[in-house]
């Protein structure tokens, strides 16, 4: 990905409901004035269109929350204005998350209409237990349907699904993933539960499999995903090769993006020095300051070539291509080598979790595995 080209990245933060496993900034809520929210993510965007009209869109992605809870007008009017004020790339990948409980024939068609071609559906798993464990607000017959009405109405369509759930046995994954496989179509991202505080799970004193159990099921993932034809390009995502998720590797691989809307993060570039962007994070205040100044920018804090170097490390070796070292100096300032911790190198590359030559550094699939454990090695 050239210099020249950058990303976009919209947040959408309610939801039906909190799950209590999720860190991420969303809400539940009742009432949501859609025509207010569009206006002021519209203007967010235009903000920041000022700065980077030179650059070139290559995908949009619709995060939340749970994006599949906005109205078809505001994804549109975002879609419209985001091929107004940038050249797009002629194979612009666009996506939006939903969730199976919020999946309607008629809402997918209205979101393909406005633009949207790629559907990434919250499945979770395709167990009832689970998924009332999981605080889910569907089922799994509920799921697959979703799943039958996206691949009739998008091109591409992804699941994720949550594992290493407590109590569940390898062979309970390995059923519950093959079923999950010859569904799946394209894309199915893998995610281990992890318990994060502030989260429910949190609270209640929830614990999550120890680093071995989850080194194993991480094992059987990708054992029973190669087996589907559902390459790992990434830690936690596998793909039929080209149906990779662009919007997600361009980050892995640093590129420049755009976040609007409600603690969204962004890097953007400019005369080689890129600035970490972040919006605010409580709904109410990042409206309020939308409306109020056309953005909702809390800071903006350049980085480092060594703070640089770091978030590249941490992305790019969740890549089972790893990173290519001409890039890495292109997109922070020095040499890859600069950025670790030389003694720590030696004992992951001797310990088999790390391979390298003059082209690439990449974790080999045992050092994915165990990838933060290798990052604390790694990192000075």
């Amino acid at each position: 990905m050239s210099e020249a080209e950058i990303c976009l990245y919209v947040h959408w933060p309610f939801c039906e409901s909190k799950c209590p496993y999720c860190d991420f900034n969303s809400h539940a809520a009742d009432e949501i004035d859609q025509n207010r929210w569009r206006r002021a993510l519209l203007a967010e965007l235009d903000h920041y269109a000022a700065e980077t009209k030179d650059r070139t869109v290559t995908s949009i992605f619709f995060g939340g929350g749970t994006p599949s809870l906005m109205d078809a007008e505001t994804v549109a009017a975002l879609i419209d204005a985001a091929r107004r004020h940038w050249t797009c790339a002629d194979q612009i990948e666009i996506t939006l998350e939903s969730n199976p409980s919020s999946a309607k024939a008629g809402r997918f068609a209205a979101y393909r209409d406005a633009g949207v071609g790629r559907l990434s559906l919250g499945v979770q798993s395709l167990n009832d237990e689970a998924l009332h464990f999981l605080g889910r607000a569907h089922n799994a017959e509920q799921a697959v349907r979703a799943l039958e009405s996206a691949r009739a109405i998008f091109p591409r369509v992804s699941i994720d699904l949550i594992y290493a759930r407590p109590g569940q046995t390898a062979a309970d994954w390995r059923r519950e993933l093959t079923e999950a496989a010859a569904l799946a179509g394209e894309h199915l991202s893998a995610y281990q539960l992890t318990i994060e505080p502030g989260t429910a799970f949190h609270r209640d004193g929830l614990q999550a499999p120890d680093n071995d159990a989850g080194a194993d099921l991480w094992e059987i993932t990708q054992e029973i995903t190669s087996n589907a034809g559902l390459v790992a390009y990434e830690t936690s995502n596998h793909a039929r090769p080209g149906a990779e998720c662009r919007h997600n590797v361009a980050i892995w691989r640093g590129a420049d993006y755009i976040g609007v809307g409600p603690g969204a993060h962004g890097r953007i570039t400019h005369g080689g020095i890129t600035e970490a962007t972040r919006q605010t994070r409580a709904p109410d205040r990042w409206l309020a300051a939308a409306e109020r100044a056309g953005h909702a920018t809390a800071d903006r804090t350049p980085l480092s070539p060594m703070e640089r170097g770091e978030e590249l490390l941490m992305l790019g070796l969740r890549l089972s291509g790893g990173i290519d070292r001409q890039h890495f100096r292109a997109r922070t300032g020095i040499a890859i080598e600069n950025a670790i911790d030389t003694d720590g190198l030696d004992r992951m590359i001797d310990g088999g979790f790390i391979e390298e030559n003059g082209l690439h550094i990449r974790a080999t699939d045992h050092g994915r595995s165990r990838l933060d454990a290798v990052l604390r090695q790694l990192l000075i």
